[in-house]
């Protein structure tokens, strides 16, 4: 394993946020008596990662979605403090990356409000490099596309030799080998550990702690602090 690693890229949810029942309940939500019955997270789970709007046409067959984009933010921005958390390790592990001068930015197929609003609620905005932060406001083409990580690449002068994109989907994956970035899958996703190796993960992590062997950090169990 290489350790000499200078810059981390995140996806946003289900890899460092757990948004996973926000995101589910706000799809059961607006699009009730949109959708036939049944609809529920197995229907859901598959598809997440990708953009919303791509999600909801997947889901409803239809073209123009503009108002089910609309609704669905409407009912996600209501419900986002009650469910938004950071999962295990997260907090601790972008602090000491960042204490140890690694940048780290996020690459997410979110908007940059609800972006930015999730890593300020959550206490991680201020370990991430503002300008290495890419949302689906700012490319032409989102993940699985290799554009915005790309541009985050490029925004914090990164080496992609030496940049890790971190994620929990088909599409971080797929958008990171694209971009000659080295791929994370977290063994946490929802969509399983199997699809991430099967989409071409060069590495799954099981906990947070494990992205500090890549940057030739030693690993501190969390009993001892």
């Amino acid at each position: 394993m290489t350790t000499d690693i200078r810059t981390i890229l995140f996806d946003l949810d289900g890899t460092i946020l757990d948004t996973n029942e926000l995101i589910i309940e706000s799809f059961i939500q607006s699009l009730q008596h949109v959708v036939p019955a049944p609809f529920g997270r197995e229907h859901i789970i598959p598809s997440m990662g990708q953009p919303l709007a791509a999600q909801i046409q997947l889901f409803t067959g239809q073209e123009e979605v503009s108002h089910l984009v609309a609704a669905y933010r409407e009912i996600n921005l209501r419900l986002h403090d009650d469910y938004v958390k950071p999962f295990p390790g997260v907090q601790e592990v972008l602090a000491r990356l960042h204490g140890h001068g690694i940048q780290i930015g996020i690459v997410t197929t979110k908007m940059r409000l609800s972006t930015e609003r999730g890593l300020r609620y959550a206490g991680l905005y201020d370990y991430i490099m503002p300008r290495g932060i890419v949302t689906l406001d700012d490319v032409m083409n989102p993940k699985p596309h290799p554009e915005p990580v790309r541009m985050a690449v490029e925004a914090l002068g990164a080496d992609p030799a030496a940049t890790l994109m971190v994620g929990d989907s088909v599409v971080d994956i797929e958008a990171a080998e694209a971009a000659g970035v080295a791929s994370v899958g977290v063994a946490w996703s929802l969509k399983g550990e199997k699809t991430l190796r099967e989409s071409g993960a060069r590495h799954i992590i099981h906990d947070m702690r494990d992205l500090y062997a890549f940057v030739g950090l030693e690993r501190e169990s969390l009993e001892k602090r």
